[in-house]
């Protein structure tokens, strides 16, 4: 029996994932371990691996078969494109993605002006602004806080996840649009699933009843 492979987005979202595994019989008291500078996780009696990976990596794991599964934000897969199956909505981790800015930005929206848009998203804002709003836009990427791209007048917008919007009430922002709805998400590659559909379907249809069981 081969290993099934796990990769999880390093942080908070591996954490709640451990735990919900945990619930579905699938453990790993290694992974437990604060100390550890270990990279590969694994269960031998299960014949499960783990390693973390920072989240923009996750999707690019999968769709190469590095592993077989990959738990994500959708922020993520969307930015990132691969060709993966997207299997299951975990339903924690739940934020949006929008366009935000001040009030004054609300105006060259509506007129759809060419205007510059600053994200750390930049396919999801273009994809956002070409396809949906049928705009012209300038993209600047930006790795940090992309809140101070409207402040110091680099940007007339940007394109950021919003989970309570203090962050940028404090900085005199708002919420302009939604473009969608975002949560950690369940990936598998292509051939996997194909391979190891009877594990893969049984650990999806455990977790969906586990999950039930919670919101209940």
């Amino acid at each position: 029996m081969r290993y099934l492979t796990f990769a999880l987005a390093k942080g908070r979202l591996a954490k709640k994932t451990l735990k919900l595994l945990e619930k579905v019989g699938i453990t790993c008291e290694e992974m437990k371990d604060p100390d550890t500078r270990k990279l590969i996780f694994v269960n031998e009696e299960l014949k499960v691996k783990f390693f973390l990976a920072k989240a923009t990596d996750v999707p690019t794991y999968v769709e190469y078969g590095a592993a077989d599964i990959g738990v994500v934000g959708r922020d993520t897969i969307l930015e990132e494109g691969r060709n993966l199956f997207e299997v299951m909505d975990l339903g924690y981790g739940k934020c949006k993605m929008c366009v935000c800015g001040p009030e004054s930005a609300r105006e060259l929206l509506k007129k759809n002006e060419l205007i510059r848009v600053a994200s750390k998203y930049p396919n999801i804002a273009k994809d956002y602004f070409y396809n949906v709003r049928h705009q012209t836009v300038e993209m600047i990427k930006l790795n940090g806080s992309v809140e101070l791209a409207p402040i110091v007048g680099l940007s007339e917008v940007i394109v950021d996840i919003v989970e309570t919007g203090a962050t940028l009430r404090e900085n005199g922002l708002g919420v302009l649009e939604e473009i969608c709805d975002l949560s950690a998400r369940i990936v598998v590659n292509q051939v996997s699933l194909k391979m190891e559909h009877e594990r893969i379907s049984k650990l999806l249809k455990d977790l969906k009843t586990v999950l039930q069981e919670e919101n209940e």
